[in-house]
């Protein structure tokens, strides 16, 4: 069978989704179990952009093992070079590097001609061929790109030495069979694409991300670009488990086999969904929780008798066998760890110790403490930016018909305790206000979202914040079983962030394939 790579893209393109932001420590821990469910490629980001990006890529390359290590770039030289330094670290590093070919985005967007675009392509792939072995090259924007310059920006990618050639569907415009035989001429304009590995990057702006690229490997493409979820710009990406286990199920009809450990699908898009705050569609194929759920009597009881009677693939395939995991006051650290090993993180040093701390927390409040609860306490601590403010305690009167009021005390790392009360509508803003006080910097709430990590009236709420501080958003994140607590702790990490200069602020969208 003909072998499709799985090319991951949640780190880049999925954190391009409005309102992603994610730490370094997140974008590593993710990046290690997107190793352990095995996918060929991690693009880990697009180093240029920011030292965050640029440190997490190193971080990524030097520490995770298993896949390959790719960093995006533009045709540009100095985008090129930030990129190799960033991937060098892995033992199989993969530069990307990409342009728009279409007329809209040469004219309009980049104000270039074709005859720049084809030498500057040109020249950027010999450029990273010179630094890396193995160079991927996009044109942007392809579907909407003449076919015939296409096909010379390709073979002149090609001629210069590009292993891959990834064409980008980027504003999801293209159609399945429109798609098909629009790689098919492609490909025999440019025969030599036979000797590379032909790759497809889809977005879902018209529901077809994945249509299209299963459509692409009918006509010979290897590799699919894809992000856990289907996150990403705008509608998003083709989601990496939709196309993974029509791959797996479907062998039969597409004659390929992808190397993907599928149990590992449903920790993996848990994971995801938890650090970056995109919830699952309860409906989506494959990992929603609806997914293998039957209402109908005549459903129930054709699964009860036989599951292959209504069901093509099993909880047991994509990891949810479930679990046994249920922790209580009584257990230890060890405990903990292994508990949340087998639910994909990777805890260590002072993260662990912190996720103990808050483990002893909770479980002296609750009964049982559940996967959930620990999945939420863990993408928490991986996600928690040690600032120099820190909230010591907070107090709050709350009456029908009155403003409420607010009091905080935050200790600073170098200026010692500083107090401040305030008035606001509700105890969610008199304690924003209050920090605003303490803190004497001002922001502009400008999300506010609460999720109940689990059941029941001792449940873990997950409060998530967007803050606007000088006119660049800032994200927090709050856990707690009391709501109020949790806003407070995400306010104060958005403070954290802003103060510290650090490159968690929501960027400006790039413009990328």
């Amino acid at each position: 069978m003909r072998r499709v790579e799985i090319f991951d893209t949640t780190l880049r393109d999925g954190e391009q989704s409005p309102g992603i932001s994610l730490s370094v420590e997140e974008k590593v821990e993710i990046a290690h179990q997107l190793a352990r469910l095995k996918v060929d490629v991690i693009e880990a980001g697009f180093p240029i952009t920011s030292e965050g990006d640029f440190e997490s890529v190193s971080r990524i390359a030097s520490e995770v093992k298993g896949p390959r290590i790719a960093g995006l770039a533009r045709i540009h030289e100095a985008d090129i070079e930030r990129a190799w330094e960033a991937v060098q670290w892995s033992s199989r590093p993969r530069i990307h590097t990409f342009v728009g070919t279409s007329d809209l985005h040469i004219e309009h967007q980049m104000r270039s001609n074709k005859g720049d675009i084809l030498a500057g392509a040109d020249r950027a792939v010999r450029h990273a061929k010179s630094l890396c072995e193995n160079v991927e090259f996009s044109p942007m924007d392809a579907t909407r790109t003449e076919i015939g310059f296409l096909s010379e920006v390709v073979a002149a990618a090609v001629e210069a030495g590009a292993d891959v050639i990834n064409i980008a569907d980027t504003v999801g415009y293209t159609t399945p069979v429109e798609f098909s035989q629009f790689l098919k001429e492609l490909q025999e304009r440019v025969p030599e694409l036979k000797n590379r590995i032909l790759s497809v990057h889809c977005h879902d702006d018209l529901g077809l991300a994945v249509a299209n690229s299963l459509a692409g490997v009918q006509v010979g493409a290897r590799q699919i670009e894809v992000a856990v979820n289907g996150i990403g710009e705008r509608a998003g990406n083709a989601s990496l488990e939709e196309v993974v286990m029509a791959l797996a199920t479907r062998s039969d009809h597409y004659g390929t086999e992808v190397g993907v450990d599928t149990r590992q699908l449903a920790n993996t898009s848990r994971m995801v969904s938890s650090v970056t705050g995109y919830e699952v569609p309860p409906n989506k194929a494959v990992v929603g929780r609806n997914a293998f759920l039957h209402e109908s009597g005549i459903h129930q009881d054709g699964v009860l008798k036989d599951r292959r009677t209504f069901e093509i693939m099993t909880p047991k395939d994509i990891g949810l066998e479930g679990t046994n995991i249920f922790l209580g006051k009584h257990s230890g650290r060890h405990a903990l760890k292994d508990a949340l090993e087998e639910l994909g993180y990777t805890l260590e040093g002072e993260v662990l110790k912190r996720a103990f701390v808050r483990f002893k927390e909770i479980a002296d409040h609750k009964k049982t403490v559940t996967a959930a609860d620990l999945e939420a306490i863990a993408a928490d601590e991986v996600g928690s930016f040690e600032g120099k403010f820190v909230l010591d305690s907070f107090r709050v009167v709350a009456a029908t018909g009155r403003q409420s009021r607010a009091a905080v005390t935050i200790s600073h790392q170098d200026h010692g305790v500083f107090e401040a009360e305030a008035e606001g509508e509700g105890p969610v803003d008199a304690v924003f206000r209050a920090i605003d006080a303490a803190t004497n910097i001002k922001g502009r709430l400008t999300d506010f979202r609460i999720d109940a990590v689990t059941g029941g009236k001792d449940a873990l709420g997950e409060v998530r914040i967007s803050v606007d501080f000088d006119g660049a958003e800032y994200a927090g994140r709050g856990l707690s079983q009391d709501v109020v607590e949790g806003a407070a702790r995400a306010y104060v990490r958005a403070v954290n962030v802003y103060t510290a200069g650090r490159v968690g602020a929501t960027r400006t969208p790039q413009v990328t394939p």
